[in-house]
């Protein structure tokens, strides 16, 4: 037979399980309460920022003679590099999905992706864009070679390109290297102080963009100077 105490002592412990759910509830309604606040700060910040329409630089590339093209495009831009730089490579991507593009890239993976093509179809293909800066002394890409008389502080751009970007691309060292090279002479165009770019594929290092191009080294934003046409 349970004893008046013990009674006593369920009924306690029964209201302290009672409170502290309660407790638990009301704290979890006042973090969800900061983070609408924290997301409405954060959009009202970003439209704030951002700045009235201007003219932006679009590198395209050519598949006919594997040329690079600067197109000029009118567009407002937020003031933040990074997220100016994943936007303006989101452009320039959804750019390639159009079917009259000279750099023609599907929308959706091949049947043979076809699990990445949801993720292809809620993608611009550009997940994130982080820029680093670059101490003095001489860049990333010549570390190891001794002390560059001409070197000067630049940004290092890491592009994460989406995994169904990747896919949809067309395989071909001429393809995927144009659409690099499109990238990076589209960040340098519009934020000069980007000297060097390095890209992941779904946030994490990849040894080619489809087959072919290169992704474990460095690029110099210089590397595509020499081939881009002027309009």
């Amino acid at each position: 037979m349970i004893s008046r105490a013990q009674r006593i002592l369920f009924g306690a412990m029964l209201v302290a399980v009672v409170a502290m759910s309660a407790i638990l509830i009301r704290l979890r309604e006042r973090a969800q309460e900061r983070l609408h606040t924290v997301q409405g700060s954060t959009q009202i910040i970003e439209t704030t920022n951002s700045s009235a329409p201007q003219t932006v630089t679009l590198v395209i590339p050519n598949d006919l003679d594997g040329s690079l093209q600067e197109v000029q495009r009118s567009m407002s831009l937020p003031a933040d590099d990074s997220t100016k730089a994943r936007v303006l490579l989101e452009m320039l991507l959804e750019s390639f999905h159009d079917p009259h593009s000279t750099h023609y890239i599907p929308s959706v993976p091949s049947a043979a992706d076809a699990s990445l093509a949801s993720a292809a179809e809620n993608n611009a293909g550009v997940d994130e864009v982080f820029l680093m800066s670059i101490p003095s002394g001489g860049t990333s890409a010549d570390s190891g070679k001794g002390t560059n008389e001409d070197s000067t502080k630049g940004t290092l751009a890491v592009v994460d390109l989406s995994a169904g970007f990747a896919a949809s691309q067309p395989s071909g060292i001429e393809p995927e290297t144009l659409t690099l090279l499109s990238i990076i002479g589209t960040l340098h165009a519009n934020i000069p102080s980007i000297t060097e770019v390095q890209f992941l594929i779904d946030g994490h290092p990849a040894e080619t963009l489809a087959g072919h191009a290169d992704l474990t080294r460095t690029y110099l934003t210089t590397d595509t100077t020499a081939g881009v046409a002027q309009p």
